[in-house]
Order: C-alpha cells, then structure tokens, then sequence
C-alpha cells in the first residue's frame, strides 16, 4: 500500500520580492526612529521654552520621557530585532504588508500619544499595542526556529512591551506609573548590557584580525557573566527600591564591573575606524550611568535627571545610533566604515548628551545648556537621516 506521507520536503516560501523599502525591518524603522528622534527633542525643546501644551493625554514632560523611551527607542529595538532574528532563526523575515502594518501601528502610537487627548483610554491602548505586538513576533520566530538562546533577549523586550502597557494603566489610575517606567529602563540598560556587548566584543574582534593587531579583545567569560549578573542584581533594586542606600552601593558596584568590561574590549585600539570605536563609545554610557545615578542615591549629586540622561541620551542614543548605522551599510551591500557624515552625527549625539548630563555643574544658565545639547543631540539624528534614509530603499549597486 502506497504511503500518505509526502515523498519531497514542502518547497520554502519564496523571498519577498515586492518594494525594497518593506523587504527588511531596519529600512523602515531606522530612518522613521531618528527622524523622529530630532523631531521630538526639538519638539520638547519648543515647548519647554514657550510654555506651550500638548493636545496630549499627558503632560509634556511626560510626553517627552514617554516619547523618547517607548516611541524612539522602540522603534530601534523592532528594527533591530526584525533585522536579526532571521540571522538567529534562519527563518523568512517579515516583510511586506506584515512589516507595513507594523510600521503603521508604530506610527499610529506616535499620533495617539501626540493629540490623544480627547480619548486618552483608546490612546493608551494604540500605544501599547506596537510593543506587545512585537514582544509576540519575537517569541513566535525564536520559538518557531528553536532558538532557545535568544530567549532571554525576548524576555527583556517583554518587560519593556509590559512596562509600556503597565504605565499606561498608572497613569489613567492615578497608581505609580514610575514603577513602570523603571521597569522599562532596567531592561533597556540590561538590553545594551547584552546586545550592547555582545556586537562591541564581536565586531571588535573582526576588525581588529582583519587590521592584523596580535592583541585582541577578551572573549566571553566568567567576568562577562559576573558583570551581566552584577548589573541585574542592581537594576532589579532599583526598580523596586529606586532610592534606597543598597541600590547606590549596587550601582557603584555594577558601575566598576562593566567599566572593566569594557577596558577589557580594548577599544582605544579602534579609533582608526569609528564605526567600530563608536560602540565603545557608547558602551561607556552605561558604566558612567550607574556611577551618576549611585552618587545621586547616596548623595544627592548629581541630580536624577541630569543621570538618567546618561542612559538615555548617552547610553540608548549613542548605541542606537551606532547599530542603525552599521546595519544599514552592512544589510545594504556598502563598505563597513564611517565617513564624514557619520562621524559628524556621532559627535553631535554625543556632544549633546554630554552637555545634558553636565548641565547643572556648568557656569552658564542651565536652560542654555539644555537647549544646546537637545539642538546637538537632534542635529546628528537629522545628519543620520540624510545620510541613511536613502539607504532604505536603495542597495549600493
């Protein structure tokens, strides 16, 4: 009797082959995130100045923390993550009308947020729905491509998507939204801390055999461990306890162990190349953001927004922008090194974030100060989007 079972393995679904813009996350996500990076900074810095509202359901500077976190940040981490997973998984991408939608809920966040004041519950709800949506991508293709590894990377994207929707819900209860927020930021530094790592150590090493230096960076370790672990510890504190003593002694102690990481990537040895040089660069937020914020707990100094700005100016800003760029030159067929351009928008992020971070301590008005860092800032996410936008729908030939 003949068998039922099928004599061929099923042929593989074909690539998309539709509008270049919608075959790869990162050619969508990367422009629109800085392009409304510059936007939203330069917005908050309109209103601090002129005192104007938002036709938002929240406050601006509620809008302006919420904005830069959920709405900028995750639009690199979605296309960060639909950008590697396949890599990860070997499976299809998303691609097409999928990656359109998504796109489309992303941007649909940034207007609810932006003029929903007239129906905040709705609102909220659009909002939250990109991150969750994307926390289930992530899970369905690494579950699907039994890529048991990169689970704990899903997981943390899962606290951000549910810090997200958590916060909203503070917010129309009148509860503690900053729990939430915390939440989130503990995982946006715990994300750097990994990927932010891993992609520093490894395209460290790459360039430094290609340069033929003898000495190469420390492989993955017992100390990485001890770092990863270190950092967890105090950012599960600090959610929980955000101005107790033990989270300033935690922060020190994380601060000194991922400042040795990072020593121990020798970097100085990259600055013949800033595309390489500019992850240490921005790995070193991380450290100087949790020695900033261990001496705000235990002495008030400097203040809490003036450290958490190292994180998210310094830390988010400056390794976003140093994966977008590597991955857009790397994904669409051109030369893995820095030009002019690109050199500029690093500087001016992190010139921007520097000066916000150091604006209290500085002999001139601090409002001057912030303006300046917030233009700087903004000005290398345009000098970004002029340069890379294009690369999204055009490959180099």
């Amino acid at each position: 009797m003949p068998s039922s079972e099928p004599t061929q393995e099923p042929a593989r679904p074909p690539r998309y082959r539709g509008p270049v813009l919608l075959r790869g996350g990162f050619r969508l996500f990367f422009p629109a995130a800085a392009l409304f990076a510059a936007l939203a900074a330069v917005s908050w810095l309109a209103l601090l100045a002129a005192g104007w509202t938002l036709p938002s359901p929240l406050a601006a500077p509620v809008w302006h923390g919420h904005e830069m976190l959920f709405g900028y940040v995750a639009a690199v981490i979605a296309g960060f993550l639909l950008t590697a997973i396949p890599n990860w998984t070997g499976r299809l991408p998303v691609a097409g009308a999928p990656l359109a939608a998504l796109v489309a809920l992303w941007f649909a966040g940034r207007i609810a947020m932006f003029a929903g004041a007239s129906w905040p519950v709705a609102a909220a709800v659009v909002d939250a729905a990109f991150l969750l949506v994307l926390a289930g991508l992530a899970w369905r293709e690494v579950v699907a491509g039994a890529n048991i590894r990169n689970a704990p990377i899903c997981l943390i994207i899962s606290v951000i998507a549910l810090g997200n929707a958590g916060w909203h819900w503070a917010v129309l209860t009148d509860g503690d939204a900053g729990l939430f927020a915390r939440a989130a930021l503990a995982a946006v530094a715990l994300l750097i801390a990994l990927i932010g790592g891993r992609v520093t150590s490894s395209f460290t090493r790459n360039w430094m055999v290609k340069a033929g230096h003898a000495t190469l960076p420390s492989a993955f370790g017992g100390f990485d461990k001890l770092a990863l672990l270190g950092a967890l510890a105090a950012l599960v504190v600090w959610v929980a306890l955000p101005e107790d003593a033990i989270t300033g002694v935690l922060f020190g102690l994380a601060a000194a162990l991922h400042a040795a990481r990072l020593v121990r990537w020798r970097g100085w040895r990259t600055t013949a190349e800033p595309l390489v040089l500019i992850l240490h660069l921005g790995y070193a937020w991380l450290p100087v953001w949790f020695a900033l914020s261990g001496l705000s707990i235990l002495t008030g100094a400097p203040d809490a927004s003036s450290a958490l700005h190292a994180l998210t100016a310094g830390a988010a800003g400056t390794m976003t922008l140093a994966v977008m760029s590597r991955a857009m030159l790397g994904h669409t067929g051109r030369a893995l090194t820095a030009g002019p351009a690109t050199v500029a928008a690093y500087g001016l992020v992190i010139a921007g974030a520097a000066l916000r971070v150091m604006a209290p301590f500085l002999p001139v008005d601090t409002m001057v100060v912030i303006t300046i860092a917030g233009l700087s800032w903004s000005t290398g996410f345009v000098v970004f989007f002029a340069v890379y936008g294009p690369m999204g729908w055009r490959d180099s030939a």
